[in-house]
């Protein structure tokens, strides 16, 4: 039996009179790539934000590594070992990408922070993750200044920093052209072996059935669906509804 990772019970949230999670009990493995998949509207993103403390659920429990977490700060929620990508690139975009990375690990507030982290150690290691998503000619070019893919990968880059067992990514594959989509596909496995584990929410249905181990699928507020790639291909819910078979 593989182990949980991250879990939630009977999850619900509502905004005013819409319910974008409906009691959802969901778990993923650990070690694995797992992902959440699902239409628009489905509470794919609402999930993320209650796992990660960004709002707090109306009822309900979010576990991780057996731990409740539920309602916690996103800052207590990190230090747990979750991190944690958004949508649309959460970077400072007057901030240049090595700067960016190192801000992601400084305890004291980004100013004090930045000014203690001309630690050789912390720079040689914010360009080890620059290197590795391949945008270290980048390090000294502001956020602003670099393509929507590039500063996905910026985000990311500050996310491994600060070193999570367990990395969320909502919609990697967002706006990112296809050569930096097989670069971020090739690394999360390559992380994933290294043992880290991952949640993923994707609508690039390719991208999820290539890299990953155990797929969700979400409608209105909750799975219905959960398995394999293959079991997910060949589910006829799965099917009609998001695959458009």
């Amino acid at each position: 039996m593989t182990a949980t990772s991250l879990a939630t019970h009977e999850l619900r949230k509502a905004f005013g009179g819409v319910t974008a999670l409906d009691g959802a009990t969901v778990e993923f493995q650990h070690g694995k790539v797992n992902a959440l998949i699902g239409p628009n509207g489905s509470g794919k993103t609402t999930f993320f934000n209650c796992v990660t403390g960004m709002i707090k659920p109306d009822s309900g429990v979010v576990s991780y590594a057996g731990k409740d977490i539920t309602g916690k700060a996103p800052h207590r929620i990190a230090r747990h070992g979750l991190g944690r990508t958004f949508q649309l690139c959460r970077t400072f975009p007057r901030m240049t990408a090595l700067e960016n990375v190192l801000s992601a690990v400084q305890p004291k507030g980004l100013i004090g922070g930045l000014r203690g982290a001309k630690r050789r150690s912390e720079i040689d290691r914010a360009m080890s993750w620059l290197t590795r998503l391949g945008i270290e000619h980048l390090a000294g070019n502001e956020a602003r200044d670099m393509s929507w893919g590039q500063q996905k990968l910026l985000e990311l880059a500050g996310v491994l920093m600060a070193e999570p067992a367990t990395v969320l990514l909502d919609e990697p594959a967002g706006g990112v052209n296809p050569a930096l989509l097989d670069r971020i596909g090739v690394l999360v496995r390559e992380l994933n072996a290294e043992g880290r584990t991952f949640v993923i929410v994707e609508h690039n249905m390719d991208l999820v059935m290539s890299i990953s181990d155990h797929i969700v699928v979400f409608d209105r507020g909750r799975p219905i669906a959960e398995g394999p790639p293959s079991v997910i291909k060949t589910d006829e819910r799965v099917l009609g509804a998001y695959l458009g078979v």
